[in-house]
C-alpha cells in the first residue's frame, strides 16, 4: 500500500462536467443531475483501498446527515480493473448495497474524470458551492489506518457546516492521503 497525497485543486475552480454510469442502478448521470441545492461533495474512492475502508462508515453517516440539508455526495471510482478486479463495477454495486451508500457510486472507466479533477488518491475529497466552484479539496480528517486516531470527519464537517452557514472555508486545507489511483 503506497501512500499518496492529493494534488492541488485551486479554490474557485469550476467542477469539470461529466456523465458517468452509476453502478448501483446502471444508469448514466451528469454532474448537473447529481449536484446539491446547497453544495456538492465529490469523492474519489474505490473498493479495495484500506484508507477508504477505514472511513466508509463515516462517509455514509455524513452523507445521510448533509444530503438532508441540500449537500449531495457523489462517489467515483477511476481505478483500472484489469489488475484490480475487486474494483470492477459489479463489485462496486455490491459494496454500495452492502454498506447502504446513500449516494451514487460512479464508474470512470476511461479515467478522464479523475484526470480532469487531477485526482491522485483514494479517498480524495472535493467540495463545491451551489455554482459548482471549488471551496475545498482536502482530507476527511487526520485519521489513518493504524494511527490510533478515531474517524471523525472533522475537516470535511467543518467545511460543510461553514458552507451551510455562509461562513468562509478555512484557508488551511490538509491534503487527502491514501492509495494512489490505479492508472491504465
Amino acid at each position: 500500500m503506497a501512500l499518496t497525497e492529493s494534488n492541488e485543486f485551486k479554490t474557485g475552480t469550476e467542477a469539470p462536467d461529466f456523465t458517468l454510469i452509476n453502478t448501483i442502478d446502471d444508469k448514466h448521470y451528469a454532474l448537473s443531475q447529481l449536484k446539491g441545492e446547497k453544495g456538492t461533495v465529490i469523492m474519489f474512492i474505490c473498493n479495495h483501498c484500506p484508507f477508504v475502508i477505514h472511513v466508509n462508515d463515516e462517509l455514509v453517516k455524513m452523507a445521510n446527515k448533509y444530503q438532508q440539508k441540500g449537500i449531495n455526495f457523489i462517489a467515483i471510482s477511476s481505478n483500472e480493473i484489469e489488475n484490480y478486479p475487486q474494483d470492477a463495477p459489479h463489485l462496486m454495486k455490491k459494496l454500495a448495497l452492502d454498506l447502504k451508500y446513500p449516494f451514487p457510486y460512479l464508474y470512470d472507466e476511461t479515467q478522464e474524470v479523475a484526470k480532469a479533477y487531477d485526482a491522485a488518491c483514494t479517498p480524495d475529497f472535493y467540495v463545491f458551492d451551489t455554482d459548482l466552484k471549488s471551496i475545498y479539496h482536502g482530507q476527511l480528517d487526520d485519521s489513518r489506518p493504524g494511527n490510533g486516531k478515531l474517524v471523525s470527519g472533522i475537516d470535511l464537517r467543518n467545511v460543510l457546516n461553514n458552507l451551510l452557514e455562509g461562513k468562509p472555508v478555512l484557508e488551511k486545507q490538509h491534503p487527502s492521503m491514501g492509495c494512489g489511483i490505479k492508472w491504465k
